[in-house]
């Protein structure tokens, strides 16, 4: 693999797990094409009023792969893929494997300073992307990013006008024939070669690169689906970003089995319900604010629900109330779905009785992944003893894209990685989260780098000082906060914070939803801003 500045496994470790089969050893494109062998006219695909087969979804892939090689996209040229819950962003992530291109996942919501990130670390030579999506318009953006990346050479435009200054998605959707199809040389990948790029939020700086070959990401997509007992007669709806292992996976375990995707680009409980009784929709994966809407959701009794068996809930922690009125609302379907971009997966299963599904992440989806609490040397603790959650296995990435600081902080001496949760095991083997080692907010399941934030703020030319903590919330779990100190204890409004960072290029995720002013932000004693002690005063006013 060519990808500059990827990290790959060792030889012991891929050697090892090829020969005992956790490893299946093929692409994400023989996958797609063994699912079209397998069951050619069985519906794969449904967006809104499109319908395709399995024959029919490998055609219009190989179409687009034809058709982007022949626009001058090769073998390791890392591809920007940002795109909302559309058929598009299957056709080009798929496209992308066929031809050996590194899909480079970027959410909708990303600005420019993430796009501009990503797409410098992976020195990206293409971009899709809508012209516009809800309320924001991307062409300022695409000017702002062409400016600074000069191998960003071609942009694509899903879903957009005609434009002489872009290429339009759709011409490469259906300018090739099939007759045409195998003058182009295609350079299929191999198995070890680097699948996608995955952005994840870190506790510094912009989100990390994590790269996923072909044989550890399906490893990781094929045991979480064997863990839920999903198989070719399921119907799959995806809500949740796709840009994130929660989505992704489902989405890939979904063609791994041979069942049907349906696409839903809506937050809408009534859009998801309408969905599922129109299409008989069986799972669906789900982030706790959408659950929660879900659930609270005052006609959710009249629509027919009784296709849907399970729900895979991830992202963050779902309260326990929500758990509970899934359960009397709609049944024994409620799934707990704890994972990373990086691939670490545990999941509660149908049967486990409802303490477990309360009170843990439940076990591992791979069986074949080394999951351990140790302590701060490192050392394994006791059965039921709070320690950092570390583990190594064939479901595992190797390593941040292009950031060797990151990696040395990231695993052991002995190549586990450090989640940067802390954790419990008890005997039965069910993984309890207790708390976070790494100073993140997880808002609507999106991980967010208070750090990030408070850079930006901090150039502002009436602040002094600042800290940015994550303050509960019912719908999203935790909003972002800042606590300010300003020059001379001047004024300073929300407005004006928000003003500022869009200004900067920051995107929605970053922008805080509350101020606080401070006459002096706490410090540990370390010196360090005491988040704790600001959360612990946050929460004590709110009380009172």
């Amino acid at each position: 693999m060519s990808l500059k500045g990827f990290i790959g496994p060792n030889r012991e470790d891929e050697e090892r797990y090829i020969a005992n089969g956790w490893w299946r050893n093929v692409t994400f494109c023989d996958v797609l094409d063994e699912a079209a062998g397998e069951y050619p006219d069985k519906e794969a695909l449904v967006d809104k009023e499109l319908r395709l087969t399995y024959t029919q979804l490998c055609q219009t892939i190989d179409r687009l792969a034809e058709n982007l090689v022949d626009l001058g996209i090769e073998k390791d040229d890392c591809v920007l893929l940002q795109l909302p819950n559309w058929a598009e962003f299957l056709f080009s992530f798929y496209a992308l494997q066929k031809i050996g291109a590194p899909a480079v996942l970027t959410l909708p919501r990303h600005g420019f300073r993430e796009i501009d990130h990503f797409s410098r670390i992976t020195r990206a030579k293409a971009w899709i992307l809508p012209e516009k999506y809800h309320n924001t318009d991307y062409i300022p953006v695409i000017d702002q990013v062409l400016k600074s990346n000069p191998t960003l050479k071609h942009i694509i435009i899903v879903r957009g006008k005609e434009n002489n200054s872009y290429v339009s998605f759709e011409k490469l959707l259906n300018g090739t024939t099939l007759n045409r199809l195998h003058q182009i040389p295609v350079k299929r990948p191999e198995p070890s070669d680097v699948a996608f790029i995955m952005p994840t939020g870190g506790t510094t700086g912009l989100p990390k690169a994590v790269p996923r070959t072909h044989n550890s990401a399906i490893c990781d997509a094929w045991y979480r689906t064997e863990a839920r007992d999903q198989g070719k007669d399921d119907i799959c709806l995806l809500s949740v970003p796709l840009e994130h292992n929660l989505g992704l996976a489902a989405m890939n375990g979904t063609i791994l089995t041979g069942g049907k995707l349906v696409f839903l680009d809506s937050t809408k409980p009534e859009d998801f319900c309408d969905t599922v009784r129109k299409e008989k929709v069986t799972c669906a994966p789900l982030v706790p604010t959408l659950l929660s809407r879900l659930v609270n959701f005052s006609n959710l009794d009249k629509y027919d629900l009784r296709s849907l068996r399970a729900l895979y809930v991830g992202g963050a922690k779902t309260p326990p109330d929500v758990i509970r009125a899934v359960h009397n609302r709609m049944g024994n379907i409620y799934i707990t779905a704890f994972g990373m971009s990086e691939g670490t997966g545990c999941t509660t299963r149908l049967d486990d009785d409802q303490n477990i599904i309360l009170n843990s992440v439940g076990k591992p989806c791979c069986p074949y992944d080394d999951y351990r609490i140790v302590d701060d040397e490192g050392k394994d603790l006791p059965i039921n003893t709070e320690g950092e959650l570390v583990v190594k296995g064939p479901s595992i990435f190797f390593g941040y894209l292009n950031n060797p600081e990151e990696n040395e902080k990231a695993f052991t001496r002995n190549g586990y990685f450090i989640t940067g949760d802390r954790a419990s095991i008890d005997e039965k083997g069910y993984f309890r989260i207790t708390g976070r080692s790494k100073d993140i907010i997880i808002r609507g399941g999106e991980n967010i780098s208070p750090t990030d934030i408070e850079e930006m703020i901090r150039n502002h030319p009436k602040v002094e000082d600042v800290a940015v903590i994550g303050i509960p919330d019912e719908e999203f779990g935790e909003r972002v906060c800042a606590y300010i100190k300003t020059e001379g204890s001047i004024a300073i409004s929300l407005s004006d914070i928000t003003e500022f960072l869009k200004d900067k290029g920051a995107s929605v995720l970053q922008l805080p939803e509350r101020v606080e002013l401070i006459d002096e932000i706490p410090l540990t004693n370390i010196g360090k801003p005491d988040k704790k002690l600001l959360k612990e005063e946050y929460l004590g006013r709110r009380e009172r």
